[in-house]
Parts: C-alpha cells; structure tokens; sequence
C-alpha cells in the first residue's frame, strides 16, 4: 500500500458525516477557541460559575458539550457511535467527570466505569474504555505514595481500596473482552501509578490484552521506560498494552519544577518530543509480536509516518494489535481518512452529564490554545471543506 504524504488534506472524506449546518457552527467554535485570552476569560468565568452554582450547563452543551462529547447518557453515546460506525470508525470511551476527592465518589465513578465495560460489550464499535486512576483515589494520597512518605493507618487502608477499585475495573473489562486504557497523569504521582498498571497487565494480559498503560512521549525518560516495559512483558511472558501520547501537562510539570527547584522531566522543545514519540511507534511496530500499540495523537506528521512503517513492514492495516485515536470533534481529517485505507481508525469519546463534564471541557479549551497551530489547523480544514461545497 502506498500512502500519499497529502492524505489528510482530502477534507471531502474528513467531514463526509457533518451537514452544512454542522461545519458552520464548528467554524464559529474554532474562530472562538483560536482567541487564548477569551479562552482564558471563558475558563475563568465558567469555573466562578460553577462555583456559585449558577446554570451554565444549556451554554455548555449547545457549544464545547456537542462538539466534543458523545452524550449524557448510553442512549445518546450509541446515536453517536453508530454514526461513527458508517465511517468504519470505532470509539475509546470515556466517562469525563473529573475532579472528585470522596469515597463514595470514587465507588460511584467505578460504578459508572463498569456500566461502560459492560455497554462496550454489547457495541462491537467500542474498542476500549479509558481512565484515570486519579477518579478512584485521592492526588495527594498518590502523591505522599510517590515521595516516600509513611501512611498512616488509615491512608494504607485508602490506598488498598484504590488497588480493589482498579482490579474490580480490569476484572470486568476481562470478563466483557473490552481493554481498560488507563491514563497517564502529573510526573510526581506517576510512579505509584505505573507499578498498579504494570501489576494489572501482569495479571490480566494473558492471551489477550485487556489493560493498557499510557506514554507521555513528553517527558524525557518515558521512551526508555516504554524500551523496559517491552523487556518486562517479554521476560514475563504477557501482553504488553501501550497507549502512546504526547502528554497533557507541560506547563503544570515545568512550573512545578522550578518552583521546586528540580530538573522538569519535560523535554527542551518540540523537536525532542517529537523524535520521541516517532521512536516509540516505531518500537512497537518492531515488538509488535509483545504488545499491542493504540497512537494517540493529533499530530498529522506521526500518523503518517506510523502509517508508512506500518505499509513498508508489510503490517496489514487492520492488524488488531495496532490502533489510532484522535479527539471526537478534532482530527477528523486525520481520523476518517485513516479508516477510509482500512486503519484501524477510533474517536477518543467523553461522555457524561453536562455539568459533571464541564472542567473536562474547560481543560480541553486550555489545551487546544496551548498547541501551537492545532485550533488554526482545525479552523483552516473547516472553511476549506465549507468552500468546497460552495464550488
């Protein structure tokens, strides 16, 4: 198969599914995520909302909500899914309530979880569920793990409950055959939350790959943890899950770190976090017989490049062990082009009550401005189909 280097500037296979009507309002959408300092004051003004309760959610939903995620409830996700669906594209779930800190918050969020595991096996389109393990235990629990510090009594019993909850989830996403793609967070809570991973993929990935761990390509030692991790699971005879990314937290990691006065695990530039992250599809494509690989990425450059390796290997393109996954609601270019050569092309799809789901959305909004290009790219595609159509 030989891939064309213009392949995602065909915008007539990338927005065959939105209606005039649809692009217009994602044009007006991008033209308002493209202004930072509105970004910014929009953020701002929606977590002081929040704050004193006031009802946003009508606003939300009919501008980021509709754009980016799936639905409220199964019933609308699966309206989502199967439209998804008719493009040969499958979805990565994702419950996108985010920021709890109780108990019984981290009980109901697995409750939630596992009702999406057993959906996900009844919809042969969801390829996955993702998580944070930070929606089933405290930050600063993870944290005090992290530094070395002594539990107390009580915080030891917390952090076991936190060990059941994540077992409970794979259990389930074993039982219904639907893999479990576990995020990676902050640098300073990581550690902990690797060796649960590597303990549920050891445990699980038996056969079949079931839980996934996530690479954030932009740290500068993951490409060399992502190298042990390949030796670990072949020494262990079991399934390496990777699910690779650039990663979320840049400008949190390096002001922690000066602020703290350490090295930021973060790489200098760009250029560094890109060869990165182009090494690690590579790897995974070479050590493709241990694992299986999800590229999780925006970037036109690494999906193509991934693409090539995959046709110059001779790797069939809908070989199970490999997957793509961009943003509902961003990427479309990227990701139905891809499912249109027969990849296995997927949505990465939040869903959730509007209001649970709104610091998910205002995270995204902060995000998208951070990446240089990315709201301009998106915006630029759009207007250039909306003119096609004009023709």
């Amino acid at each position: 198969m030989k891939i064309s280097p213009d392949i995602f500037e065909n915008t007539e296979v990338a927005y065959a599914e939105r209606s005039n009507g649809e692009l217009k309002k994602a044009k007006a959408l991008f033209q308002l995520m493209s202004n930072n300092g509105l970004v910014s004051l929009g953020s701002s003004l929606a977590n002081i909302a929040l704050s004193l309760r006031l009802p946003v959610s009508p606003l939300f939903r009919f501008t980021v909500y509709n754009h980016f995620c799936g639905g409220e409830t199964f019933a609308e996700c699966k309206q989502t899914i199967q439209k998804l669906a008719e493009s040969n594209v499958g979805v990565l779930l994702n419950y996108g309530v985010e920021l709890k800190e109780t108990e019984d918050d981290f009980n109901k969020t697995v409750e939630h979880n596992i009702e999406a595991l057993q959906f996900g096996g009844k919809n042969k389109s969801v390829k996955a569920l993702c998580i944070k393990v930070t929606g089933f235990g405290r930050h600063e629990l993870f944290e005090k793990v992290q530094a070395g510090e002594k539990l107390s009594a009580d915080e030891t019993k917390e952090f076991a409950a936190v060990k059941k909850r994540l077992d409970k989830i794979c259990q389930v996403a074993d039982k219904n055959d639907v893999p479990v793609y576990i995020d990676a967070e902050e640098s300073w809570i990581q550690n902990p939350l690797d060796e649960m991973v590597e303990e549920m993929m050891e445990k699980y990935n038996r056969g079949k790959c079931i839980v996934f761990n996530t690479f954030q390509l932009y740290r500068h030692d993951r490409l060399a943890y992502l190298q042990a991790q390949i030796k670990r699971a072949i020494a262990g005879q079991y399934i390496l899950g990777a699910k690779l990314v650039r990663g979320a937290y840049m400008e949190k990691e390096r002001e922690r770190a000066k602020e703290k006065g350490y090295k930021s695990p973060i790489h200098k530039n760009k250029k560094e976090v890109d060869a990165d992250f182009n090494e690690a599809v590579n790897l995974c494509l070479e050590n493709l017989d241990h694992l299986y690989v999800c590229v999780a990425s925006q970037s036109e450059e690494s999906n193509l490049l991934a693409m090539e390796l995959i046709a110059k290997k001779k790797i069939e393109p809908q070989n199970p062990r490999i997957l793509f996954s961009q943003l509902y609601g961003m990427g479309d270019n990227i990701t139905f082009n891809q499912a249109k050569l027969a990849f296995n092309a997927t949505k990465y799809l939040p869903y959730g009550p509007v209001k649970e789901v709104i610091p998910y959305l205002i995270r995204r909004a902060q995000e998208n401005t951070s990446v240089a290009g990315q709201t301009t790219r998106e915006l630029s595609l759009i207007v250039k189909e909306i003119k096609r159509r004009s023709c």
